[in-house]
Protein backbone atom coordinates (compact mmCIF):
# COMPACT_ATOMS: atom_id res chain seq x y z
CA UNK A 1 0.00 0.00 0.00
CA UNK A 2 1.18 3.43 -0.82
CA UNK A 3 2.47 5.19 2.58
CA UNK A 4 0.11 8.07 1.89
CA UNK A 5 -3.01 6.29 0.59
CA UNK A 6 -4.17 8.51 -2.49
CA UNK A 7 -7.55 7.40 -3.32
CA UNK A 8 -8.13 10.78 -5.29
CA UNK A 9 -8.22 11.14 -9.47
CA UNK A 10 -5.95 7.60 -9.30
CA UNK A 11 -5.85 7.77 -13.48
CA UNK A 12 -4.43 11.27 -13.56
CA UNK A 13 -1.68 10.76 -10.77
CA UNK A 14 -0.71 7.59 -12.49
CA UNK A 15 -0.74 9.95 -15.87
CA UNK A 16 1.23 12.45 -14.17
CA UNK A 17 4.11 10.13 -13.01
CA UNK A 18 4.62 8.66 -16.43
CA UNK A 19 4.81 11.89 -17.55
CA UNK A 20 7.38 12.96 -15.26
CA UNK A 21 9.50 9.56 -15.53
CA UNK A 22 10.89 11.59 -18.71
CA UNK A 23 12.18 14.39 -16.55
CA UNK A 24 14.22 13.12 -14.15
CA UNK A 25 17.02 14.86 -11.75
CA UNK A 26 19.80 15.42 -14.60
CA UNK A 27 16.96 17.18 -16.22
CA UNK A 28 16.15 19.41 -13.80
CA UNK A 29 19.63 19.67 -11.91
CA UNK A 30 20.68 21.04 -15.68
CA UNK A 31 18.34 23.58 -15.68
CA UNK A 32 19.23 24.48 -12.24
CA UNK A 33 22.74 25.38 -13.41
CA UNK A 34 21.73 27.36 -16.28
CA UNK A 35 19.05 29.08 -14.64
CA UNK A 36 16.95 28.20 -17.30
CA UNK A 37 13.32 27.46 -17.83
CA UNK A 38 11.71 24.01 -18.50
CA UNK A 39 10.45 24.40 -21.68
CA UNK A 40 10.12 20.99 -22.99
CA UNK A 41 8.56 19.90 -19.32
CA UNK A 42 5.74 23.27 -19.84
CA UNK A 43 5.11 21.90 -22.90
CA UNK A 44 4.70 18.34 -22.56
CA UNK A 45 2.12 19.18 -19.77
CA UNK A 46 0.51 21.53 -22.15
CA UNK A 47 0.19 19.09 -25.05
CA UNK A 48 -0.89 16.51 -22.18
CA UNK A 49 -3.82 19.02 -21.40
CA UNK A 50 -2.99 19.15 -17.48
CA UNK A 51 -2.33 23.11 -17.69
CA UNK A 52 -6.06 23.55 -19.57
CA UNK A 53 -7.58 21.10 -16.49
CA UNK A 54 -9.48 23.79 -15.04
CA UNK A 55 -10.77 25.62 -18.22
CA UNK A 56 -14.59 24.00 -18.67
CA UNK A 57 -14.95 21.98 -21.84
CA UNK A 58 -16.98 24.70 -23.51
CA UNK A 59 -13.39 27.05 -24.11
CA UNK A 60 -11.35 23.71 -24.78
CA UNK A 61 -10.04 22.28 -21.73
CA UNK A 62 -11.10 19.15 -19.44
CA UNK A 63 -13.64 21.61 -16.56
CA UNK A 64 -11.75 19.45 -13.98
CA UNK A 65 -12.55 20.52 -10.48
CA UNK A 66 -9.90 22.03 -8.29
CA UNK A 67 -8.81 19.15 -6.47
CA UNK A 68 -7.66 17.52 -9.80
CA UNK A 69 -5.41 20.33 -10.24
CA UNK A 70 -4.54 20.04 -7.00
CA UNK A 71 -3.75 15.93 -7.69
CA UNK A 72 -1.54 17.12 -11.10
CA UNK A 73 0.59 19.56 -9.19
CA UNK A 74 1.63 17.10 -5.88
CA UNK A 75 2.11 14.59 -8.22
CA UNK A 76 4.65 16.72 -10.02
CA UNK A 77 6.41 17.29 -7.09
CA UNK A 78 6.37 13.99 -5.27
CA UNK A 79 7.73 12.98 -9.08
CA UNK A 80 10.87 15.53 -8.15
CA UNK A 81 10.26 18.22 -10.61
CA UNK A 82 9.06 21.38 -10.04
CA UNK A 83 5.65 23.11 -11.17
CA UNK A 84 6.24 26.73 -10.13
CA UNK A 85 7.77 27.14 -14.05
CA UNK A 86 3.85 27.01 -15.24
CA UNK A 87 1.36 26.76 -11.81
CA UNK A 88 0.26 30.04 -12.23
CA UNK A 89 -1.68 29.39 -15.87
CA UNK A 90 -3.74 27.04 -13.75
CA UNK A 91 -5.21 29.62 -11.35
CA UNK A 92 -4.40 33.21 -13.55
CA UNK A 93 -6.87 32.32 -16.00
CA UNK A 94 -9.66 31.79 -13.32
CA UNK A 95 -9.71 36.04 -13.10
CA UNK A 96 -10.91 35.94 -16.77
CA UNK A 97 -13.47 32.72 -16.51
CA UNK A 98 -15.08 34.18 -13.12
CA UNK A 99 -14.88 37.43 -14.03
CA UNK A 100 -14.56 38.18 -17.55
CA UNK A 101 -16.96 38.82 -19.78
CA UNK A 102 -18.21 36.38 -22.82
CA UNK A 103 -16.13 37.78 -25.59
CA UNK A 104 -13.14 37.62 -23.24
CA UNK A 105 -13.65 34.64 -22.69
CA UNK A 106 -13.87 32.95 -25.89
CA UNK A 107 -11.21 35.25 -27.07
CA UNK A 108 -8.39 34.23 -25.05
CA UNK A 109 -9.45 30.53 -22.87
CA UNK A 110 -9.60 28.30 -26.25
CA UNK A 111 -6.40 29.60 -27.16
CA UNK A 112 -4.89 29.40 -23.49
CA UNK A 113 -6.57 25.71 -23.16
CA UNK A 114 -4.56 24.95 -26.47
CA UNK A 115 -1.34 25.67 -25.37
CA UNK A 116 -1.12 29.09 -28.40
CA UNK A 117 -1.04 31.52 -25.34
CA UNK A 118 0.92 31.55 -22.43
CA UNK A 119 -0.85 32.94 -19.32
CA UNK A 120 1.80 32.77 -16.58
CA UNK A 121 2.73 36.05 -15.75
CA UNK A 122 0.45 37.41 -12.39
CA UNK A 123 1.53 41.47 -11.84
CA UNK A 124 0.39 42.28 -8.42
CA UNK A 125 3.71 42.84 -6.45
CA UNK A 126 5.49 46.20 -6.03
CA UNK A 127 9.00 47.22 -4.48
CA UNK A 128 7.66 49.73 -2.30
CA UNK A 129 4.15 47.98 -1.14
CA UNK A 130 5.21 44.33 -0.83
CA UNK A 131 2.34 42.00 0.42
CA UNK A 132 0.39 45.57 1.25
CA UNK A 133 -1.55 45.31 -2.12
CA UNK A 134 -4.06 48.77 -1.49
CA UNK A 135 -0.50 50.28 -1.15
CA UNK A 136 0.32 49.48 -5.02
CA UNK A 137 1.40 52.88 -7.27
CA UNK A 138 0.88 51.56 -10.45
CA UNK A 139 -1.58 53.69 -12.11
CA UNK A 140 -4.06 52.89 -15.32
CA UNK A 141 -5.58 56.21 -16.45
CA UNK A 142 -8.09 56.28 -18.86
CA UNK A 143 -7.53 57.83 -22.26
CA UNK A 144 -10.34 57.30 -24.56
CA UNK A 145 -10.61 53.74 -25.71
CA UNK A 146 -7.39 52.90 -24.05
CA UNK A 147 -5.77 53.02 -20.69
CA UNK A 148 -2.51 54.73 -20.07
CA UNK A 149 -0.46 52.60 -17.57
CA UNK A 150 2.44 53.48 -15.98
CA UNK A 151 4.65 51.69 -12.88
CA UNK A 152 6.48 49.10 -11.80
CA UNK A 153 6.19 45.30 -10.39
CA UNK A 154 8.60 43.33 -9.03
CA UNK A 155 8.95 39.09 -8.27
CA UNK A 156 6.50 39.02 -11.50
CA UNK A 157 7.16 35.31 -12.13
CA UNK A 158 7.67 33.68 -15.55
CA UNK A 159 6.81 36.95 -17.41
CA UNK A 160 9.71 36.25 -19.50
CA UNK A 161 7.55 33.02 -20.71
CA UNK A 162 4.43 34.39 -20.70
CA UNK A 163 1.96 35.84 -23.61
CA UNK A 164 -0.12 37.56 -21.96
CA UNK A 165 -0.22 38.99 -17.98
CA UNK A 166 -2.82 39.90 -15.73
CA UNK A 167 -2.44 43.12 -14.19
CA UNK A 168 -3.51 44.78 -10.62
CA UNK A 169 -3.26 48.71 -11.42
CA UNK A 170 -4.97 52.04 -9.54
CA UNK A 171 -7.74 53.81 -11.86
CA UNK A 172 -8.75 55.92 -9.17
CA UNK A 173 -6.18 57.89 -6.44
CA UNK A 174 -6.43 56.50 -3.38
CA UNK A 175 -7.61 59.08 -1.54
CA UNK A 176 -10.49 59.40 -3.78
CA UNK A 177 -12.30 56.11 -2.95
CA UNK A 178 -14.42 55.61 0.37
CA UNK A 179 -13.23 52.22 1.03
CA UNK A 180 -9.26 51.28 0.84
CA UNK A 181 -10.03 47.84 -1.18
CA UNK A 182 -11.77 49.85 -4.17
CA UNK A 183 -9.82 52.00 -7.01
CA UNK A 184 -7.99 48.87 -8.20
CA UNK A 185 -8.79 47.25 -11.50
CA UNK A 186 -7.81 44.08 -13.49
CA UNK A 187 -6.28 44.45 -16.86
CA UNK A 188 -5.15 41.56 -19.23
CA UNK A 189 -1.77 43.19 -20.91
CA UNK A 190 -0.41 41.92 -24.40
CA UNK A 191 3.03 41.08 -22.76
CA UNK A 192 4.70 39.46 -25.77
CA UNK A 193 3.76 42.82 -28.02
CA UNK A 194 4.44 45.19 -25.09
CA UNK A 195 7.70 43.92 -24.70
CA UNK A 196 9.00 44.48 -28.70
CA UNK A 197 10.52 47.01 -30.36
CA UNK A 198 13.51 49.70 -30.30
CA UNK A 199 11.79 51.59 -26.78
CA UNK A 200 8.90 49.05 -25.51
CA UNK A 201 6.48 50.17 -23.14
CA UNK A 202 6.98 47.01 -20.77
CA UNK A 203 10.60 46.02 -20.00
CA UNK A 204 11.54 42.90 -18.30
CA UNK A 205 14.14 42.37 -16.10
CA UNK A 206 15.41 39.05 -14.50
CA UNK A 207 16.38 38.38 -11.05
CA UNK A 208 18.59 35.87 -9.50
CA UNK A 209 17.44 34.09 -6.73
CA UNK A 210 18.91 31.40 -4.76
CA UNK A 211 16.51 28.78 -6.72
CA UNK A 212 15.89 28.79 -10.75
CA UNK A 213 12.44 30.49 -10.65
CA UNK A 214 12.56 32.53 -13.33
CA UNK A 215 11.17 35.97 -11.55
CA UNK A 216 11.66 39.22 -12.85
CA UNK A 217 10.64 42.94 -12.18
CA UNK A 218 8.62 44.51 -15.14
CA UNK A 219 8.90 48.16 -15.72
CA UNK A 220 5.93 49.88 -17.57
CA UNK A 221 5.71 53.18 -18.93
CA UNK A 222 3.03 54.55 -21.22
CA UNK A 223 1.19 51.14 -22.05
CA UNK A 224 -1.88 51.43 -23.74
CA UNK A 225 -3.80 49.29 -22.95
CA UNK A 226 -7.42 48.29 -24.64
CA UNK A 227 -10.50 49.35 -22.35
CA UNK A 228 -11.97 46.00 -23.35
CA UNK A 229 -9.06 44.25 -22.05
CA UNK A 230 -10.40 45.44 -18.36
CA UNK A 231 -11.55 42.09 -16.63
CA UNK A 232 -15.09 42.85 -15.31
CA UNK A 233 -16.12 46.53 -13.76
CA UNK A 234 -13.38 49.22 -12.88
CA UNK A 235 -12.60 49.65 -9.40
CA UNK A 236 -13.15 46.41 -8.19
CA UNK A 237 -9.98 44.14 -9.05
CA UNK A 238 -8.76 44.11 -5.65
CA UNK A 239 -12.26 41.68 -4.87
CA UNK A 240 -11.29 39.77 -8.25
CA UNK A 241 -7.80 39.66 -7.26
CA UNK A 242 -8.51 37.81 -3.88
CA UNK A 243 -10.97 35.68 -5.32
CA UNK A 244 -7.99 34.02 -7.28
CA UNK A 245 -5.79 34.02 -4.28
CA UNK A 246 -7.75 31.18 -2.70
CA UNK A 247 -7.27 29.03 -5.57
CA UNK A 248 -3.35 29.65 -5.73
CA UNK A 249 -2.95 28.83 -1.80
CA UNK A 250 -4.67 25.58 -2.18
CA UNK A 251 -2.44 24.67 -5.53
CA UNK A 252 0.61 25.32 -4.02
CA UNK A 253 -0.07 23.91 -1.21
CA UNK A 254 -0.56 20.64 -3.04
CA UNK A 255 2.87 20.93 -4.69
CA UNK A 256 4.48 21.33 -1.11
CA UNK A 257 2.69 18.20 -0.07
CA UNK A 258 4.32 16.94 -3.15
CA UNK A 259 7.50 18.08 -1.79
CA UNK A 260 7.19 16.81 1.67
CA UNK A 261 6.97 13.35 -0.05
CA UNK A 262 9.43 13.26 -2.32
CA UNK A 263 11.90 13.97 0.51
CA UNK A 264 10.04 11.85 3.21
CA UNK A 265 10.61 8.97 0.40
CA UNK A 266 14.02 10.16 -0.19
CA UNK A 267 14.92 10.10 3.43
CA UNK A 268 13.78 6.87 4.18
CA UNK A 269 15.22 4.84 1.05
CA UNK A 270 18.56 6.60 2.11
CA UNK A 271 18.14 5.46 5.71
CA UNK A 272 17.72 1.89 4.85
CA UNK A 273 20.71 1.57 2.32
CA UNK A 274 23.27 4.09 4.51
CA UNK A 275 25.37 1.92 6.69
CA UNK A 276 27.37 3.41 9.99
CA UNK A 277 28.95 2.20 12.75
CA UNK A 278 27.84 -1.38 11.15
CA UNK A 279 24.14 -0.81 11.07
CA UNK A 280 21.46 0.89 8.93
CA UNK A 281 20.82 4.71 9.87
CA UNK A 282 17.73 4.17 10.10
CA UNK A 283 17.53 2.34 12.56
CA UNK A 284 18.75 5.10 14.95
CA UNK A 285 15.78 7.20 16.53
CA UNK A 286 17.62 10.21 16.10
CA UNK A 287 17.52 9.90 12.37
CA UNK A 288 14.08 7.95 12.30
CA UNK A 289 11.92 10.37 14.31
CA UNK A 290 12.24 13.44 12.18
CA UNK A 291 11.24 11.42 9.39
CA UNK A 292 8.47 9.82 11.26
CA UNK A 293 7.36 13.58 12.57
CA UNK A 294 7.56 14.83 9.09
CA UNK A 295 5.61 12.28 7.70
CA UNK A 296 3.27 13.20 10.12
CA UNK A 297 3.07 16.63 9.86
CA UNK A 298 2.23 16.04 5.99
CA UNK A 299 -0.76 13.81 6.54
CA UNK A 300 -2.63 16.44 8.42
CA UNK A 301 -1.58 18.94 5.99
CA UNK A 302 -2.98 16.87 3.43
CA UNK A 303 -6.65 16.87 5.27
CA UNK A 304 -6.75 20.72 5.23
CA UNK A 305 -5.34 21.03 1.05
CA UNK A 306 -8.94 18.16 0.88
CA UNK A 307 -10.83 20.59 2.94
CA UNK A 308 -10.19 23.69 0.92
CA UNK A 309 -10.25 22.66 -1.82
CA UNK A 310 -13.76 21.02 -1.40
CA UNK A 311 -14.88 24.03 0.11
CA UNK A 312 -13.74 26.32 -2.83
CA UNK A 313 -15.93 23.78 -5.32
CA UNK A 314 -18.78 24.01 -3.42
CA UNK A 315 -18.61 27.93 -3.61
CA UNK A 316 -18.26 28.22 -0.46
CA UNK A 317 -16.09 30.37 2.05
CA UNK A 318 -12.76 29.04 2.14
CA UNK A 319 -10.12 31.93 3.10
CA UNK A 320 -9.06 30.14 6.23
CA UNK A 321 -9.06 27.18 5.25
CA UNK A 322 -6.88 28.38 1.89
CA UNK A 323 -4.43 29.99 3.74
CA UNK A 324 -4.26 26.94 6.92
CA UNK A 325 -3.63 24.70 3.95
CA UNK A 326 -0.85 26.92 2.47
CA UNK A 327 0.84 27.64 5.54
CA UNK A 328 0.58 23.69 7.56
CA UNK A 329 1.89 22.24 3.96
CA UNK A 330 4.86 24.54 3.29
CA UNK A 331 5.80 23.92 7.18
CA UNK A 332 5.53 19.93 6.81
CA UNK A 333 7.50 20.22 3.17
CA UNK A 334 9.99 22.22 5.24
CA UNK A 335 10.10 19.78 7.97
CA UNK A 336 10.75 16.70 5.61
CA UNK A 337 13.24 18.64 3.75
CA UNK A 338 14.92 19.25 7.23
CA UNK A 339 14.80 15.97 7.63
CA UNK A 340 15.97 14.53 4.73
CA UNK A 341 18.95 16.76 4.30
CA UNK A 342 20.31 16.00 7.72
CA UNK A 343 19.88 12.25 7.23
CA UNK A 344 21.88 12.21 4.26
CA UNK A 345 24.87 14.08 5.86
CA UNK A 346 27.50 15.66 3.89
CA UNK A 347 25.82 13.58 0.96
CA UNK A 348 22.89 16.00 1.34
CA UNK A 349 24.96 18.77 0.09
CA UNK A 350 26.35 17.45 -3.46
CA UNK A 351 24.19 17.98 -6.21
CA UNK A 352 23.86 14.37 -7.79
CA UNK A 353 21.34 13.78 -4.46
CA UNK A 354 19.30 16.47 -5.69
CA UNK A 355 18.21 17.43 -2.29
CA UNK A 356 19.61 20.57 -1.78
CA UNK A 357 17.77 21.46 -4.77
CA UNK A 358 14.52 20.31 -3.53
CA UNK A 359 15.50 21.87 -0.23
CA UNK A 360 16.20 25.60 -1.67
CA UNK A 361 12.73 25.30 -3.76
CA UNK A 362 10.76 23.77 -1.12
CA UNK A 363 12.19 27.02 1.46
CA UNK A 364 10.16 29.33 -0.49
CA UNK A 365 6.95 28.67 0.18
CA UNK A 366 7.25 29.95 3.93
CA UNK A 367 7.37 33.18 1.75
CA UNK A 368 5.45 32.90 -1.07
CA UNK A 369 2.79 33.72 -2.34
CA UNK A 370 2.21 34.98 1.28
CA UNK A 371 4.44 34.91 4.24
CA UNK A 372 3.44 32.97 7.48
CA UNK A 373 2.95 35.54 9.62
CA UNK A 374 0.37 37.24 7.41
CA UNK A 375 -1.88 34.27 7.27
CA UNK A 376 -1.37 34.02 11.38
CA UNK A 377 -2.66 37.56 11.70
CA UNK A 378 -5.24 36.93 8.70
CA UNK A 379 -6.33 33.93 11.17
CA UNK A 380 -5.98 35.99 14.51
CA UNK A 381 -8.35 38.75 13.12
CA UNK A 382 -10.80 37.13 10.73
CA UNK A 383 -10.81 34.08 12.50
CA UNK A 384 -10.34 34.61 16.24
CA UNK A 385 -11.25 37.80 16.33
CA UNK A 386 -8.72 39.28 17.54
CA UNK A 387 -7.52 43.19 17.15
CA UNK A 388 -6.27 43.64 13.56
CA UNK A 389 -3.00 44.17 14.00
CA UNK A 390 -1.95 45.87 10.36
Amino acid sequence: MNKFEDQDFPEIREAVRALCADYQGDYWRDLDRERAYPQAFVDALTKAGYLAALIPEAYGGSGLPLSAATAILEEVHTSGGNGAACHAQMYTMGTILRHGNEAQKQRWLPEIAAGRLRLQAFGVSEPTSGTDTLSLTTTARRTGDHYLVNGQKVWTSRAEYSDLMILLARTTPKADVARKGEGLSVLVVDLKAATQGEKPPVVVRPIRTMLNHATTEVFISDLRVPVENLIGEEGRGFRYILDGMNAERILIASECLGDARWFIEKASAYAKERRVFGRAIGQNQGVQFPIARAYAQAQAATLMVRQAAALFEAGQPCGAEANMAKMLASEASWAAAESCLQTHGGYGFAEEYDVERKYREARLYQVAPISTNLILAYLAEHVLGLPRSY
